[in-house]
Parts: C-alpha cells; sequence; structure tokens
C-alpha cells in the first residue's frame, strides 16, 4: 500500500472498520493508520475512499449513531455517474460480479492511480482489475 495514492475498501473491509467486535477489526484500523500517517508525513498523498454502492451493502449509514468512530476516518465516497456505472454495468455483465464489485471496477477505472484495494476476495478484484486495465495492490484482510 506504500506506494498506492487511492486505497480503495471493499465490504468487508468497511463491516471490519464499522464494528469493533469484528474478529478483522484491528487489522483494518492498522491499515488506515497507516495511511493516514503517510499523508502527515506527505500531505493528502493517499485518498482512502469507499464505492457507495459498498457503503450500502456493508450497511454504512454516516448518519447513524453507530458510524461516528468510521466517519472519524476520513474515507471519501465515489459515486456512481453515468459514465462509470456504464463501466459497473459492462463488469458485472462481463463477470459476473456483485453490483459493489462492478463499482469497485468502476473506480478503478476512472480514478486516477496508483491504486490499493483492502479486501477480503483478491480473486475477483484481480479480475475486475484486469477487465478495465490497471494492476491495484491488493491487500488481503
Amino acid at each position: 500500500m506504500s506506494q498506492a495514492n487511492t486505497v480503495i475498501l471493499d465490504n468487508e473491509a468497511v463491516q471490519a472498520l464499522i464494528d469493533p467486535s469484528h474478529r478483522k477489526h484491528r487489522r483494518l484500523l492498522a491499515a488506515v493508520e497507516a495511511v493516514a500517517a503517510r499523508n502527515l508525513r506527505h500531505a493528502g498523498s493517499v485518498r482512502l475512499l469507499v464505492p457507495t454502492t459498498v457503503r450500502v451493502e456493508a450497511c454504512w449509514d454516516r448518519q447513524a449513531r453507530g458510524s461516528a468512530a468510521i466517519n472519524q476516518l476520513r474515507v471519501g465516497d465515489v459515486a456512481l455517474d453515468s459514465a462509470a456505472a456504464d463501466l459497473a454495468t459492462r463488469a458485472r455483465t462481463a463477470l459476473g460480479v456483485s453490483v459493489a464489485d462492478s463499482h469497485i471496477a468502476a473506480v478503478l477505472g476512472t480514478v486516477p492511480g496508483p491504486h490499493a484495494v483492502v479486501t477480503s476476495d483478491a480473486e475477483d478484484i484481480r479480475r475486475i482489475a484486469g477487465m478495465v486495465g490497471v494492476l491495484p495492490t491488493i491487500v488481503n484482510v
């Protein structure tokens, strides 16, 4: 993740950050803290992003009382605009991945990199990244 300018969180990464009792919570906090530390050394050098469909899949309501802690982590939303929705649709149709994973494909294809994806499903991320022609660092959780 040290070379990435854009770090994208998948569903399980978000779920682990939301829930302090999640077995991967500490590992995810360590990854986010590494991004924050890099940003302290090099102001704003890394963006931490979550596709909005991933937020929906992970049930992260930014307005919910239980979201106060994760909201402090400065994770930016990436919404689907028309062009990104078309790219996500092509990924979903070609690969049969979830809507959230197809949105990750659109983020990889439209947001400047280099990228890292924090995921529990490295194989799907490799497939969608290959489809959009990028080679992200995959951080397994």
